[in-house]
């Protein structure tokens, strides 16, 4: 009598074959669902079959398909923190809190230093704000919203939200000095 053990195991490659044809195309369509490319969602889908290859032979998995799946979700929450971090670093202030920022701060934005590199440094100290504070400020700069909008969508009042803002400035002001200072 044979039991599961004794049972040939299949061979790798013949595992990730039936894989990717099983799963290949539902990946595909994962991709493509979450607004890539033919081209991107192909690419994606072909690096985490060439990574399962490399890594099969000495991963001992059973369920090859449920693997793939993983190594998948990985790559896309990966792709996904990338994208938003390359959109914050892209995202440039509204001029309206630009004007506030630079007059608190003493800054010349027309010195060649500071333009070059205030971006970043603005960038890092939003990132630096408590988060009351710089979802107050990311509402009004990359949202547009006013703090009657703001208001009504979290319920807070408004003289709330100024005063988050009103800190928010302050507290990039000390930021954009101490960056100055070093």
């Amino acid at each position: 009598m044979e039991t599961m053990s004794d049972l040939p195991s299949p061979d790798p490659s013949e595992q990730l074959d039936l894989a990717y044809q099983k799963e290949g195309p539902r990946l595909l369509a994962r991709m493509r669902h979450a607004g890539r490319t033919l081209q991107e969602a192909e690419d994606a889908v072909h690096d985490v079959f060439a990574e399962a290859w490399t890594l099969l032979p000495f991963a001992g998995i059973r369920n090859v398909s449920a693997w793939i799946n993983a190594l998948f979700t990985r790559r896309r929450i990966d792709g996904w923190r990338k994208d938003q971090r390359r959109r914050v670093l892209q995202t440039d202030l509204a001029e309206e809190t630009w004007r506030e920022v630079i007059a608190d701060t003493g800054l010349d934005p027309l010195d060649a230093f500071v333009r070059d590199n205030l971006v970043d440094a603005l960038n890092d100290a939003i990132r630096a704000l408590p988060a009351a504070q710089r979802r107050v400020v990311e509402a009004q700069v990359f949202g547009g919203l006013t703090f009657r909008q703001i208001a009504e969508l979290t319920g807070e009042g408004i003289d709330t939200l100024t005063a988050r803002k009103r800190y928010a400035i302050k507290n990039l002001s000390r930021a954009l000095r101490h960056w100055i200072e070093e």
